[in-house]
């Protein structure tokens, strides 16, 4: 799934729905059921982990560099300002049969599931 679109794109939002996350860019939406780890330059967070959710929060107005989806391996969104936000979508590392989904548009009636 090519999701290239939000390179150069700002995060808008960080939302806690219930048990997921919603990321929101200028354009475009992610949805995830997995919780991303949080990789600063100099260490790293993870869900439940004291300050994740600051560490998330405080890439709001951060512009994407680069981003991609390999299907069965990882997400992966890198900020202007090195932080990286990583899901490792492997079978052996998931919870469920989906992870997320994307929408370019940031309307989920048109998202994809990965």
């Amino acid at each position: 799934m090519d999701i290239s679109a939000i390179c150069g794109q700002e995060l808008k939002a960080v939302e806690f729905i219930e048990d997921f996350l919603q990321l929101r860019f200028e354009t475009s939406l992610f949805t995830l059921y997995a919780w991303p780890h949080v990789l600063l330059p100099d260490f790293s967070l993870a869900y439940g982990e004291p300050e994740y959710r600051n560490a998330l929060c405080a890439q709001i107005g951060e512009k994407v560099a680069t981003a991609s989806l390999e299907e069965g391996d990882a997400l992966t969104i890198e900020f202007e300002n090195g932080t990286v936000f990583g899901i490792s979508l492997r079978e052996e590392d998931l919870d469920g049969p989906e992870s997320g989904s994307y929408s370019e548009t940031g309307d989920v009636s048109d998202a994809q599931e990965f």
